[in-house]
């Protein structure tokens, strides 16, 4: 494998870019391939919309991140559309029930694993990063570390003394953060957590300082298959955040899209250096 060189899988629907840096992209909404020889995903419940531009939006992060830090992020795209694979989902219901998916949808998360390997070869620890894009009313980042709204609308002596940590995707970082005061919920909406970092670049996010938790009854992504696969959960060494956009201000103009990208790779330079003891380059 070489940095920055992507490889395809044999049916040209996911691609693997090997990185250098302790941290991991998925992006598996933002395909756009609707090949006429795979049948639409039609399970029941299945979401076959599309996030827009966070394809777009992940290469420009793995991008902004490199020029930061002088490393690059490994990068797992899926580039089919939503109404074919759900490159978020277990085998069945990403798949629709389709064999000839099977294999894109292994090979995706074999290429996840060995970015995720090669994250703790090189560095020890690390973070994936799950991103997509949501259309609920209030126009905010919604950052998913497998903890709903109800558990989040806890006080944080509770959040900090339950097991509700434990059974998040930053199970792991909970432990052992290198910022010892942050090991509690303040990880989640302290003054050094990533949606307090981004709120501070100008882009709203729940939970963090200034919106600890969404309000009852409104939407709130709390993180999904790739989070909870993927995180700490389990006892990985990588921890797990997916990061949901709204569109207005972050993924509708080009523009946009690359001031966001360059908040949330300075935010997740100083995530890093700070929880995680990396020493980035530049």
């Amino acid at each position: 494998m070489v940095v920055g060189t992507a490889q395809v899988d044999p049916l040209g629907y996911i691609e693997y870019t090997p990185g250098d840096a302790p941290v991991v992209i998925i992006a598996p909404h933002g395909g756009t391939l609707r090949p006429t020889g795979l049948p639409d995903r039609n399970c029941a419940g299945c979401e076959t919309s599309n996030d827009l531009e966070t394809q777009a939006l992940a290469r420009l992060l793995v991008e902004r991140f490199h020029a930061a830090t002088g490393r690059r992020p490994h990068l797992v795209v899926n580039r089919l559309h939503r109404v074919k694979f759900d490159a978020n989902r277990d085998m069945d219901e990403a798949t629709g029930g389709s064999g000839t998916l099977r294999a894109p949808w292994n090979w995706l998360h074999t290429a996840v694993d060995s970015a995720k390997a090669t994250v703790q070869r090189q560095h020890g620890r690390g973070l994936v990063i799950d991103l997509h894009g949501h259309a609920h009313a209030i126009a905010r980042l919604e950052l998913g570390y497998l903890l709903d709204g109800a558990v989040l609308r806890t006080s944080d002596t509770d959040l900090t003394t339950s097991v509700a940590l434990q059974q998040s995707s930053l199970a792991r970082l909970a432990r052992d953060t290198h910022m010892v005061a942050d090991r509690g919920a303040a990880l989640l909406r302290g003054p050094r957590s990533l949606g307090t970092l981004l709120d501070a670049k100008g882009f709203a996010a729940v939970p963090s300082t200034s919106d600890p938790a969404p309000r009852t009854g409104e939407p709130f992504f709390e993180g999904g298959y790739n989070t909870r696969r993927h995180g700490s959960l389990s006892g990985g060494a990588l921890d797990a955040i997916q990061i949901e956009a709204p569109n207005v201000g972050v993924r509708d103009t080009e523009a946009n899209r690359v001031r966001f990208a360059e908040a949330l790779a300075q935010s997740l330079r100083t995530y890093l250096i700070t929880h995680y003891g990396w020493q980035s380059p530049t």
